[in-house]
């Protein structure tokens, strides 16, 4: 399993389908909460630690909108420098899912 592939016994279409009607009712960080839930967490984590992860969670994606809404050079178009900007952020992005999912092919091997 990858982070960009259900874990096992949950259908891509499923998260598609979850991911879309959360969307649509303002909760896309939300969606994105419940994938990592699946995908990276234990299933039988507690109640304080499912509560933290969802606060570092949300904290994060906070900390990504905010700086991005802030970086942005003004105008109603992009600018290269914001593109360049973006880049940069998908690259570091990219980069942290290569590592994650070197962590949960290592935790899931024998």
């Amino acid at each position: 399993m990858t982070a960009t592939q259900p874990p096992p016994g949950v259908s891509p279409e499923f998260l598609q389908q979850v991911t879309r009607e959360l969307t649509d009712k303002g909760k896309l960080i939300e969606a994105g909460w419940i994938g990592l839930r699946l995908a990276a967490i234990p299933a039988d984590a507690g109640a304080l630690q499912l509560d933290e992860a969802r606060t570092a969670f949300f904290a994060g994606a906070h900390h990504l909108f905010a700086s991005v809404m802030s970086i942005l050079d003004p105008g109603d178009e992009p600018t290269e420098a914001d593109m360049n900007r973006l880049e940069l952020i998908d690259a570091e992005l990219r980069e942290f899912i290569t590592e994650f999912e070197k962590r949960i092919v290592t935790k899931g091997s024998a």
